[in-house]
Formats: structure tokens, C-alpha cells, sequence
């Protein structure tokens, strides 16, 4: 009985166990059916969600580089802010940033120029969301059956809707928006803006005050962050200022007509870029690159920790061919005397400088003014611009491109004299020098002297293959003006510089040549029209022997400069010739002593400005006889006609036998063409250039006559 009983009890356990065992397999299979399911079915699907949620890779700008001048001062930098700004993640609702929002205008003053741009459009939306019920009430049963009735359904009935909606908000019920209101809107509204992942900045230059109770705080205001943000500051404030341009800000963005190319190159729409000259036209040099950083995300979308995946870089800096004491110095003296000559001068409003380094092409300096009355006070705008994008008569400056033309066709030759006298054609007035009873037996060096326009007619003549014949007709073909302007293009008269710089014209290329007598206006730099950059490019090209170089505006590409430590030099630009002129050395030596006796000898029409200055310049004056280009009314008579005026001009370059620096000097529509503005700015920013030279030699001044602003 016992063994029986033994038995059965064994077989008892048996069945126990092994049902148990049978019950642990079957769990074990479930765990690992569900295991396969997750990692071979559904795998994909987690992977990619645990990838989105840590993969998110944020670019944070850099500062931009700094712009120096040719000495190595500051021109350009960055200004340090601190900043508040907001990370948008997947998933955030407009319920949280809402809250976000309430809780920073807590914290932060909003500038009054945000509040000023929220719309109405805003507002009303924000009403709606702060009186959700009230704004449902504007909506009726009808008015959602009207739009259906038309076939009006889905995101365009939403869309149809919304937009009813927001047109029954009244006036009364937006003022029922408070200033508090506002506040916490206009920080919405830059919290909304932009990208996901992306940050936006909600408030620039924010207090200490501010900046601590955020920063020490970051946990209670999800997405937000206190960091440190730049903008650009322009060390010198107006000097040369709009050809160093401007760049967007980050509410701009990327312009529009280039979007395409920039996010090509792994811009953020809302980056910050150079939108004109300088800042634009070195944009890749100037924006470095930005860092990477991986956001590391919860399941809910809110970013627990960061990190680096490549640290950014600074973008680098530009050297300037500019010296900015120099340009600070020729500024002045624009200012000075277009003030002085402005109450005999009512049509004179402007007037321009370039100085070069002739041999390699550098531009030391590039200055214009202009004069703005306000309030009947004289006030002045930089329109150094104007040196490259506005065009002039430049009368007898141009007189050694046409010598050097008649000598390049054969039609003069160096020597040759002409009798200075006026010159009676059929039908049309006399065409004279500016001294009308003439000069007499003159040769070339004596034309460039006194600045005969009787030697010029007479070269222009020559080289149309016409004699002049007193009180005779003249028979001028187009080829004649086809000649002397493939010559003067030679110079960079009538073309492009080549400077490194957008938006330059060539001038006005008048297209009326079938009057034979505007080919002698042309002679003497009275019928096409030239930029003060070309004027300057062309006595350059006369200065170094013959070679047309190409201006440069930037001379260096540096690293970021370390504390006060300028940076390493990446790559030099190095100059270019554009072209050698086609004329013999020895034509050019004759034009270089005709200049020289301009300033130098005698009665030139230049010596009684530079003949005892130790630099021993070399030059040419201008004065051309035209009509005001203005807008302002005082430049047209009763009946609307332009007045006639005059341009004064000058060109020059020092030392005479070894040039170091030209010039040129533009100032247009004066009534009096002999009061010698042109020759006192001129002499002016020449003896800046060498008494700064000597300075910095030295330490001492070289007392050439330096002035004071007034």
C-alpha cells in the first residue's frame, strides 16, 4: 500500500512539474516572440524614433570677421551681446510656447520697436487664442454650410474659417489687449518664427538683471537659453561707411534673389549675411563656419543635454588697401571746402578723391561728400560710393590720353607745334582755349602747360585725316571717335577698373557722333563721360610707364586676430595688370614732363598751388564747360532748362621721377571755373599723404601744410 501510495504521489509531482515547466516555456516563447517582434518587425520603425529624437543636429552661428585697414587698425569688428534665445523642438504645442512666453514677459523688457511691429493680423490671432471660447462664437452653423455649399472642404474650409474669424474681431475687443499682453506676444511671435532646431533670438543687449534671473532659471523656461550673440560694429562710424556695406539681421535673413545659393552652402535661412559691397563681396571670407551641435531629446521633445560635433571657426579677416588716418584726413578736407565755396556755389553739392598706390593698383583712399541741408543747416553724406557710380564731364584731364593717341596714330608727333588761336568752322561758334585771344606757336609740353584746347582740336583733326580750312566745313567720319576711344579705353576710360567691388558703371558713351565738332569736345574731355575711379585708374597708368592695374579694395586675407594679436596671413592678393598701354615709353615720358611743367613751370595752370611743395608733384588740371545733373529744382531756370556749369578737375601724382601715390580730384556744377576748389583739395590730400608718411617714419611732421576742420 505504501509503495503504491509512493508511487502515485511521485507521479503527482511529476505532472505538476511538468506542467509548470510547460507554462515557464510558453512564457519564455512569448517573451522572445515579442522580443523578434520589436527588433526584427518594428525595429526600423524604433530605431528611426530614437534617431530623431537624438539625431538633431543644430547649426550656432559664429562671429563674423574682422575688416583692418592697410595699417592694421580695427575698421570692423564684432560687439558682444548678451542674448535670450528660444529652440523650438518637434512636438511643442502652441499651448507651451504660449506659457514659455507668459513667463519670460515676467522677466524680460521687450523693445517698444518689436511691440511696433506686431500687426493686426497678430493681434487678433493672439485675442482668439487668449478668448478661445468667445472666438468660437464668431463662427456660426450657416457660415460653415455657406462654404460647403460652394465645395469648399477639408485645410481650405479650415483655412476659409480662421480667416472669418479673425475679420469679426473688433476694435473694441483688441483693445481689450493689455501692454502686458503685447509684451508676451511680441516674444511669442519671435519664438514661433523660424525653424525647428534652429535658434531664434527673442531679445538682443539684455540687462544683467535679466540675463541672471534667465540664465540661473533655465530650468523653468523650457527651450530658452542665456548665451552671448554679436553684432557688427563699425569702428569709425561714417568714415568710408557705405563701402564697407551692411548685413542682414537675422530677422532679414537670406535675401531672397540669392537664397537658392546660399542654402546650397549650409546657410540657416535666418543667417546673417553681407548684403552690399565690402560685407557682400567678401561673404565667404568674412562668415566662417558654424558649430554643430547633436540635441539630445526625451521622448517629449525637450532637450536634455548637448553635443559638440564640430566646433565652429570665426571667419577670417580682411586687410583693407585703405588707410583710414588717410581717409579720415581727405574726408575732412571735402567737407571743409565744399563748406567754404557752398554760399558762391549754390549748385555745389558734392565733390570726390582717389588716391592710389600707381604701381600695384592699391586705392589709400576713396572719398566723396555730399551736402545735405536740413533745417538750413549743412549736413554731410558719405558718397564715396559716387567715386565708381557716378559719371562726369572731366574736361582737360583727359588732354595727355589724346596727345598720346596722336602720337600712337602718327597724326602728331612729340615737338610739333600748332598756333593757338580760335578756330571759325561753317555754320557754328568758334572753338578756343579758355584764354580767347590764344596762345600763339605752341608745342605739346607747352599745351599740357597751359592747358590749350587749340592744340588739342588740331590733334583731333590729325588724327581724322582733316586739315583745318578758317570758316570751312568739316567732314569727321565715325571711325575718328571709333580711334580715339579704343585709345582712351587703353587708360580705363570708357571701360571697366576692374575694382573688386559690385554695381560700378563705365560712364556715358554718347551715342550722337554724326556732328563733326563733338569730335573736338571729346579731344578735351567734353563729350563721354568718366568715373572719378577711371580718372584715377587713368593718371595712374600714365604715372607707372604704361600699365593699367587693376584698383584693390582688399590687399590681405588674415586668420581672426587672437586678443591683440592680428592674425596669420592666409592669402595675399596680389596686384593685376589689366592691359599695357600701346604706345611708346618715350610718348609717355613726354606726357609725364608736360605734367610735370603743369605743376612745376611757370605759368602752369597748376603752380600756383604745388611748385614750392618738397614732394615735386606732377599733374593736370580740368575744367569742363556742361549742364547741371542734379535733381534739385535751384539747378534749372524759368523754364526748366539746366543751367549751364562746370566741372572742376584734377589729376596728379608724387614724387614727379619716382611715383609712390595718384590722385584724382572731381568737383562738379560750379558757376565759377576758376575759384581753385579742385587744386586746393588736391594739394590738401597730397600733403596729408606725405606728412603721415613722415610721421610714421619719423614721428615728426613734414609741415606741408596740413589744415583744420573747421
Amino acid at each position: 500500500m505504501k509503495e503504491q501510495k509512493g508511487k502515485k504521489q511521485k507521479s503527482y509531482i511529476s505532472i505538476r512539474l511538468n506542467i509548470m515547466f510547460l507554462c515557464i516555456f510558453l512564457l519564455f516563447s512569448a517573451i522572445i516572440m515579442q522580443l523578434g517582434k520589436v527588433q526584427i518587425v518594428e525595429g526600423e520603425a524604433y530605431k528611426n524614433q530614437v534617431e530623431s529624437s537624438q539625431n538633431a543636429i543644430t547649426s550656432i552661428p559664429v562671429p563674423r570677421g574682422q575688416i583692418l585697414d592697410r595699417e592694421g587698425k580695427t575698421v570692423v569688428n564684432n560687439k558682444s551681446l548678451r542674448t535670450i534665445t528660444y529652440t523650438r523642438v518637434k512636438g511643442i504645442t502652441s499651448e507651451d510656447i504660449l506659457k514659455t512666453a507668459k513667463d519670460l514677459a515676467k522677466v524680460l523688457e521687450m523693445p517698444e520697436q518689436d511691440i511696433n511691429k506686431l500687426t493686426d493680423i497678430d493681434k487678433k490671432d493672439f485675442w482668439m487664442q487668449l478668448n478661445s471660447k468667445r472666438a468660437e462664437t464668431k463662427i456660426t452653423k450657416k457660415d460653415i454650410e455657406k462654404f460647403k455649399e460652394k465645395g469648399i472642404e477639408g485645410k481650405e474650409l479650415d483655412k476659409k474659417i480662421e480667416d472669418l474669424r479673425r475679420g469679426r474681431v473688433t476694435e473694441v475687443e483688441l483693445a481689450e489687449l493689455t501692454a502686458q499682453d503685447l509684451k508676451v506676444l511680441a516674444i511669442k511671435s519671435k519664438m514661433g518664427s523660424g525653424y525647428q532646431l534652429t535658434p531664434q533670438i527673442i531679445k538682443k543687449d539684455v540687462t544683467d538683471e535679466e540675463y541672471a534671473r534667465i540664465s540661473e532659471n533655465l530650468a523653468n523656461f523650457p527651450g530658452v537659453d542665456a548665451t552671448v550673440d554679436w553684432e557688427r560694429n563699425y569702428v569709425n562710424g561714417n568714415l568710408f561707411r557705405s563701402v564697407l556695406g551692411n548685413i542682414t539681421s537675422s530677422e532679414e535673413g537670406l535675401p531672397k534673389e540669392n537664397l537658392d545659393s546660399y542654402l546650397v552652402r549650409g546657410y540657416n535661412r535666418n543667417d546673417r549675411v553681407g548684403k552690399s559691397y565690402i560685407e557682400q563681396r567678401y561673404e565667404d571670407v568674412l562668415h566662417g563656419t558654424k558649430e554643430e551641435v547633436k540635441n539630445i531629446t526625451d521622448k517629449s521633445g525637450n532637450i536634455v543635454s548637448t553635443e559638440i560635433i564640430s566646433k565652429g571657426k570665426s571667419g577670417n579677416s580682411l586687410t583693407l588697401t585703405i588707410d583710414m588716418e588717410l581717409q579720415k584726413k581727405v574726408e575732412e578736407s571735402i567737407e571743409k571746402n565744399l563748406r567754404a565755396f557752398k554760399s558762391s556755389e549754390p549748385l555745389l553739392d558734392r565733390a570726390f578723391v582717389v588716391m592710389t598706390n600707381p604701381n600695384n593698383g592699391q586705392i589709400l583712399s576713396m572719398a566723396g561728400k555730399k551736402i545735405v541741408e536740413k533745417e538750413g543747416k549743412i549736413e554731410f553724406e558719405d558718397l564715396a560710393l559716387g567715386n565708381m557710380t557716378t559719371s562726369y564731364e572731366l574736361g582737360s584731364a583727359v588732354k595727355g590720353a589724346t596727345l598720346l593717341t596722336g602720337y600712337e596714330t602718327g597724326a602728331i608727333h612729340p615737338g610739333d607745334q600748332f598756333y593757338d588761336a580760335p578756330m571759325k568752322f561753317k555754320g557754328t561758334q568758334a572753338k578756343k582755349s579758355w584764354n580767347v585771344s590764344g596762345f600763339g606757336n605752341i608745342n605739346d609740353l607747352r599745351a599740357l602747360q597751359v592747358s590749350s584746347n587749340v592744340y588739342m582740336f588740331q590733334t583731333a583733326l590729325k588724327i581724322a585725316g582733316v586739315n583745318y580750312v578758317p570758316n570751312g566745313s568739316l567732314d569727321i567720319k565715325q571711325g575718328a571717335f571709333d580711334t580715339m576711344r579704343y585709345y582712351f579705353k587703353q587708360f580705363g576710360l570708357g571701360v571697366p577698373t576692374g575694382i573688386d567691388l559690385p554695381n560700378e558703371i563705365i560712364g556715358q558713351t554718347r551715342k550722337v557722333d554724326s556732328q563733326p565738332g563733338f569730335l573736338l569736345d571729346f579731344s578735351i574731355g567734353q563729350y563721354d563721360t568718366y568715373t572719378p575711379l577711371q580718372l584715377a585708374q587713368y593718371v595712374s597708368t600714365i604715372a607707372n610707364g604704361g600699365y593699367r592695374m587693376q584698383p584693390q579694395i582688399v590687399q590681405e586675407i588674415r586668420e581672426q586676430s587672437i586678443k591683440e594679436e592680428v592674425g596669420k596671413v592666409i592669402r595675399s592678393i596680389e596686384p593685376v595688370v589689366l592691359n599695357r598701354i600701346d604706345m611708346k615709353k618715350e610718348h609717355i615720358d613726354r606726357i609725364k614732363e608736360g605734367f610735370r611743367w603743369v605743376f612745376q613751370e611757370g605759368d602752369g595752370t597748376g603752380v600756383k598751388y604745388f611748385k614750392n611743395v618738397p614732394y615735386k608733384p606732377a599733374g593736370k588740371t580740368g575744367t569742363a564747360q556742361t549742364v547741371y545733373g542734379g535733381d534739385d529744382p535751384i539747378g534749372r531756370n524759368a523754364k526748366g532748362e539746366r543751367m549751364e556749369c562746370y566741372n572742376l578737375t584734377l589729376v596728379g601724382y608724387a614724387p614727379y621721377d619716382n611715383p609712390e601715390v595718384a590722385f584724382s580730384v572731381v568737383v562738379p556744377w560750379l558757376h565759377d571755373d576758376k575759384n581753385g576748389i579742385n587744386s586746393i583739395i588736391g594739394k590738401e590730400v597730397l600733403d596729408v599723404y606725405f606728412d603721415l608718411k613722415q610721421q610714421r617714419i619719423y614721428g615728426e611732421s613734414t609741415s606741408t601744410g596740413s589744415f583744420k576742420q573747421n
